[in-house]
C-alpha cells in the first residue's frame, strides 16, 4: 500500500496549545488567554499560560518530530506574538520563528505554516472582532508581516484553520473564546473569516510560494432512506461543510443555505458587500482536509424546531448519538467515511488535497518509560488505509498530517484529552514518543503501510 512519491508526512500542532510564554518576550493577551482566565470556561481552570513550553522547548520537539521520520510540520503563528495589539509588529515575537524555521530546515523539515489558528488579539477582540469587517483587513496587515520576515525559507502557508470553529463555537455557543453566544454574530464572523482568507492569499500569492485555509468537515450522515432524511442531511452538510467550501471553489454561498439563514432571521445577507465572494475564491494551491468523524442526522416532526447542534439556522433536525468504536473524546471512528470525504471533494475541484489534520485522543499511561497506545495505532492504521483507498479511487492527495505532534492544550477541554504522538507530562514537561509516533514514522519512511 504505497504512497504517491513526493508524499507530505508531518504532524501538526497550534500556537496557543503548545507554545506557552504567553508574556515573553512583549507577546499581548489572545482571546484565548482571556476566555481561558474566566471561571467556568475551560474544563478544570486549566490555561495555555504554559501548556508545552513548546516556545522554549521547540528545538528538542523538532529533534523528535524529525528523529521518527516525518518530514513536515504544520504549525501556527501566534498573532499576538507578533502583533502583541494586532496592529505593531514585536521584532522579537518575529524573531521566535524565524528560530523555528531555520531549526525545520536544519533538520530537512518542510514547515507548513498556518496564519490563524484561532488566538485573535484581545486588542482587535476588543475592537469588536471577527463581526467586525475591519478585522479582515487587520489579518491581512499581519499575513504581511509574516510573509515578508518568512517567506525566503517558507513555501507553504495556510491562511485560516477551521473558520467553522472560530466563527461557530467562538461567537455562536460560545463554549470557545470569546465565548459569543449570538448566532447571527457567528454568521458575520464566518464570512470576515472567509474573506480575511481571501484578502491575505491576494496580496501574498507569488510564484515559489503555495496557499490554502483548512476547512473542517463533518460529513452528514441520515438515519433513513426519505426525503424527509436527506433534507435532514441536506441541512447539516450545507451550514457545516458547504457553507465554507464553495465559496473558497467560486461558487458563492450556497443557495439553498443562505435560504436557511435568511428565513430565520439575521445579518448575515447585509455583511456580504459586492466583490466579496471574489475575494473569498482567489485561487488557492490545495485545499486542507480536517476530519475527524461524521454527523449522524434525523429529522424532527417540526422542520422549524430548534436542533440539539447549536448551529446558526439548523432547524428540524437533531444529530444523533456516535455509535461505537468511540475514542475518549466520545468521537465515532469511521475512516471509510473519510475515504468518501477526499473522493467526494476531489469531485468538487480540481484542487490537490492534504489531510491538514486527522488524529484521536484516547487515555494514554507511560509504563516503564514507554506508552502503549494500540487504540491510536489502529487509528492510524485504518484512517491511512483509508486515504490510500481515496488515492486509488482517484482522489488527488499529496500529505497527511496527524493531530497532534504534542499532547497539549486541548481547547475547553484543557489537559483532559490527549492526542499527541508524543505523550507530555504537565508537570515535568517530560517527553515520552508513543507507540503511535513511532508507527507513524515507520510509515512515513516506507512511504507505505505495512501489510
Amino acid at each position: 500500500m504505497t504512497f504517491p512519491a513526493g508524499f507530505r508526512w508531518g504532524a501538526a500542532t497550534a500556537s496557543y496549545q503548545v507554545e506557552g510564554a504567553v508574556a515573553a518576550d512583549g507577546r499581548g493577551p489572545s482571546i484565548w488567554d482571556t476566555f481561558a482566565a474566566a471561571d467556568g470556561k475551560v474544563l478544570g481552570g486549566a490555561t495555555g499560560a504554559v501548556a508545552c513550553d513548546h516556545y522554549h522547548r521547540y528545538a528538542e520537539d523538532i529533534g523528535l518530530l524529525a528523529g521518527l521520520g516525518l518530514n513536515a510540520y504544520r504549525f501556527s503563528v501566534a498573532w499576538p506574538r507578533v502583533m502583541p495589539d494586532g496592529r505593531t509588529t514585536s521584532a522579537p515575537g518575529l524573531a521566535f520563528y524565524d528560530r523555528l524555521v531555520d531549526e525545520l530546515l536544519s533538520r530537512d523539515v518542510t514547515p507548513v505554516l498556518t496564519l490563524y489558528h484561532w488566538d485573535l488579539p484581545q486588542a482587535l477582540e476588543d475592537a469588536g472582532g471577527w463581526p467586525e469587517r475591519d478585522t479582515a483587513s487587520r489579518f491581512a496587515d499581519y499575513a504581511a508581516v509574516v510573509h515578508a520576515a518568512l517567506g525566503d525559507r517558507v513555501r507553504q502557508w495556510t491562511t485560516v484553520n477551521e473558520p467553522f470553529c472560530a466563527a461557530f463555537l467562538g461567537y455562536g455557543s460560545g463554549v470557545h473564546a470569546p465565548g459569543v453566544q449570538d448566532h447571527d454574530t457567528a454568521l458575520v464572523a464566518a464570512h470576515h473569516l472567509l474573506l480575511a482568507h481571501g484578502l491575505a492569499t491576494r496580496a501574498l500569492a507569488g510564484p515559489g510560494h503555495e496557499f490554502s485555509l483548512a476547512l473542517n468537515f463533518a460529513p452528514a450522515i441520515p438515519d433513513g432512506s426519505s426525503p424527509a432524511h436527506a433534507e435532514a442531511a441536506r441541512k447539516f452538510d450545507g451550514i457545516h461543510n458547504r457553507f465554507f467550501l464553495d465559496p473558497v471553489l467560486g461558487r458563492g454561498y450556497p443557495e439553498d443555505v443562505v435560504a436557511d439563514v435568511e428565513h430565520h432571521g439575521g445579518r448575515f445577507a447585509a455583511a456580504v458587500r459586492d466583490g466579496d465572494t471574489d475575494v473569498i475564491a482567489a485561487p488557492i494551491d490545495w485545499l486542507g482536509v480536517n476530519y475527524y468523524a461524521p454527523a449522524r442526522v434525523t429529522p424532527l416532526e417540526d422542520p422549524l424546531a430548534p436542533s440539539n447542534c447549536p448551529l446558526p439556522a439548523l432547524r428540524g433536525l437533531d444529530v444523533l448519538p456516535a455509535p461505537p468504536p468511540l475514542t475518549a473524546f466520545g468521537w465515532e471512528q469511521s475512516p471509510s467515511t473519510l475515504t468518501s470525504l477526499l473522493k467526494w471533494l476531489s469531485s468538487q475541484s480540481n484542487l490537490p488535497l492534504v489531510v491538514a489534520e486527522n488524529g484521536a485522543s484516547f487515555v494514554d499511561q507511560v509504563v516503564d518509560g514507554r506508552v502503549y497506545d494500540a487504540a491510536r495505532v489502529n487509528y492510524f492504521m485504518e484512517h491511512l488505509r483509508a486515504v490510500h483507498d481515496a488515492i486509488r479511487l482517484g482522489a488527488d492527495v499529496r500529505g497527511y498530517f496527524a493531530w497532534s505532534l504534542l499532547d497539549n492544550f486541548e481547547w475547553a477541554m484543557g489537559y483532559t484529552q490527549r492526542f499527541g504522538l508524543i505523550h507530555v507530562d504537565f508537570e515535568t514537561q517530560q517527553r515520552t514518543v508513543k507507540e503511535s509516533g513511532r508507527f507513524l514514522g515507520r510509515v512515513a519512511k516506507a512511504n507505505a503501510l505495512p501489510d
